[in-house]
């Protein structure tokens, strides 16, 4: 393997350990390390193979993922796991157990191999394979290898479903450059002007992707029980996901965690996870402010968009908001925080070392966009002094 990222690739499916295997060969940077067709075929061939990251299944004979994900935290495995998951019900709530007993993320299987469906889930998974097997590979003191990115050939659909122009081959490429260290990040431009000073905070918003439900998970247990500012989270998840996502958080949060519903009331003490293919914005009405979920086209190649939230929020709640950019691949978010930021708000972004995936944070602080860079350990008591104003 030598210094490229060793996959090991654990399904019952010859046709998905095949085809997942086409994904990770096809990728620069990324080898396939072995397959196994159940979780104790795989813990056998760990030590031999010694991967950087792994993709599970979750249902499988003899050692199905959950089960593996429990020897492998009795064992005391770190190498990171991405679930691949199914998109019906009883799939949402493995997975999110899957995530609870220790794996990094997850990506929907693809619902027909000659879709187009295809291509979106090899993006994501190559950049989630590519970020999480990076930052393990670093932390176990192994190089990387460098990669020349003109020989890749990235295929992909013309449009998506919508109709929407995919991203292009060449802002993809960037952003996999950025991501592994492959050039230095840009000096900040220069940050907008500040229409007014920060006042009292009144709503936090956060916008994150590839890295998120974990980070998300470390953050939400770690926020002060007492906060009182209303907190709204756009977390790039497909549809079916997110409502059992949230119930996960909210087991481990001491605030109360909810998806967000059509008039759902902001109010103290609450987080609201957009849902999965619904941009999430906020109406003030007479008496309140809601929630408003919307089928409006793709911003920033997703929906929900960070960009939509920020873009909300600042126009809502002006100086009384705060932004916060974390983990993502793209630039989702890195444009409106700016907004937030203009409006008089105060805008936090992720740092590069505790990011998986220094893409939304880094772009939004490279456009000047960002006040404080924190990594992810202090994120919560940053958040949580910058909301009840102690600066």
């Amino acid at each position: 393997m030598a210094d490229e990222i060793g996959v090991l690739i654990v399904d019952d499916s010859a046709l998905m350990r095949n085809l997942i295997g086409k994904m990770v060969e096809s990728t620069p940077g990324l080898v396939v390390a072995e397959k196994a067709m159940n979780g104790l075929f795989a813990l056998r061939k760990i030590p031999r193979v010694n991967p950087d990251i792994i993709v599970l299944d979750l249902e499988m004979p003899e050692m199905n993922g959950i089960e593996f994900l429990k020897e492998r935290k009795k064992l005391g495995i770190e190498i990171p796991v991405i679930i691949l998951s199914a998109l019906a019900r009883r799939g949402a709530e493995l997975t999110m157990e899957a995530l609870a007993l220790g794996a990094s993320d997850f990506i929907h299987k693809p619902s027909d191999v000659g879709s187009d469906d295809i291509y979106t889930v090899k993006n994501a998974l190559t950049s989630m394979l590519l970020g999480y097997g990076s930052k393990y590979r670093r932390s176990a003191g192994k190089k990387l290898i460098s990669i020349d990115y003109t020989q890749y050939e990235f295929k992909k659909p013309e449009f998506t479903h919508d109709s929407t122009p995919s991203p292009s081959a060449d802002t993809f490429l960037n952003h996999i450059r950025s991501n592994l260290g492959v050039f230095p990040p840009k000096i900040p431009a220069k940050p907008p002007n500040r229409l007014r000073k920060p006042g009292k905070m009144e709503i936090i918003a956060i916008g994150i992707s590839t890295g998120g439900p974990d980070a998300l998970r470390f953050l939400c247990s770690r926020l002060d029980p007492d906060l009182s500012v209303p907190i709204v989270v756009v977390q790039h998840m497909p549809p079916g996901f997110t409502n059992e996502f949230a119930k996960s958080l909210n087991r481990v949060c001491p605030l109360e965690v909810k998806e967000a519903e059509e008039g759902d009331i902001i109010k103290s003490g609450r987080i609201l996870i957009a849902q999965g293919n619904k941009h999430l914005e906020l109406e003030r009405k007479a008496l309140s402010v809601i929630a408003h979920l919307s089928d409006a086209p793709l911003v920033s190649g997703h929906r929900p968009s960070a960009d939509v939230i920020f873009a909300s929020v600042a126009k809502v709640y002006g100086n009384q908001a705060m932004g916060v950019i974390m983990t993502g691949m793209g630039r989702d978010g890195a444009e409106q925080l700016g907004t937030i930021y203009q409006e008089g708000g105060i805008t936090l972004g992720q740092d590069e070392a505790s990011a998986v995936v220094y893409g939304m944070p880094r772009v939004a602080f490279e456009l000047g966009h960002v006040m404080e860079q924190v990594p992810l350990e202090n994120m919560a008591q940053r958040i949580c002094s910058l909301a009840k104003g102690q600066g």
